[in-house]
């Protein structure tokens, strides 16, 4: 399911990031790619008040960036996003905890997540203890010894006939 962001709604809700900052928009960017990453989905994201030359679609991995032009709003951007989507809606979450985005996504059937909710899931998400993937893990000083044997030698630790040589 792909996901649709109404990103300056986000934004004050994300732990570290402030719109006060002048790159709080590039700093939720590289959190939805790691939010894509970890969840295997796909994300828009609407940003609103685009500078003049500035506007216009990006693309970031799995996250595509709309940066609606100062005369619209993203919300307009999103609204619009769902009607064009039409039916293809359903297979949407919306996040955003804006009313009027909210109501236009549950006109079109689309899922609504609100940003404090989104938030929290991206908390937990990264509050969580990776799990340690087998292939690195450390050796055992006994598998370490028998390895740099082995590579001084040259012989295969299944017995002299095996060279490496």
């Amino acid at each position: 399911m792909s996901i649709i962001i109404d990103g300056h709604n986000l934004i004050p809700r994300m732990a570290g990031i402030s719109l006060d900052d002048p790159e709080d928009e590039m700093k939720l960017v590289t959190r939805l790619q790691e939010y894509c990453r970890l969840r295997r989905k796909t994300v828009e994201v609407f940003f609103d008040r685009a500078p003049a030359g500035q506007s216009g679609e990006q693309r970031f991995g799995q996250v595509r960036a709309y940066f609606v032009p100062e005369a619209h709003t993203a919300d307009e951007a999103i609204m619009a996003r769902l009607q064009q989507l039409g039916k293809r809606a359903r297979n949407y979450q919306v996040v955003s905890s804006d009313r009027q985005v909210q109501r236009a996504a549950r006109a079109v059937h689309a899922a609504i997540i609100t940003s404090e909710a989104f938030a929290a899931e991206w908390q937990a998400l990264i509050d969580q203890e990776p799990e340690l993937d087998p292939r690195n893990q450390s050796l055992t000083k006994s598998e370490l010894t028998m390895w740099e044997k082995m590579f001084r030698e040259g012989t295969s630790p299944e017995g002299p006939n095996k060279s490496y040589k």
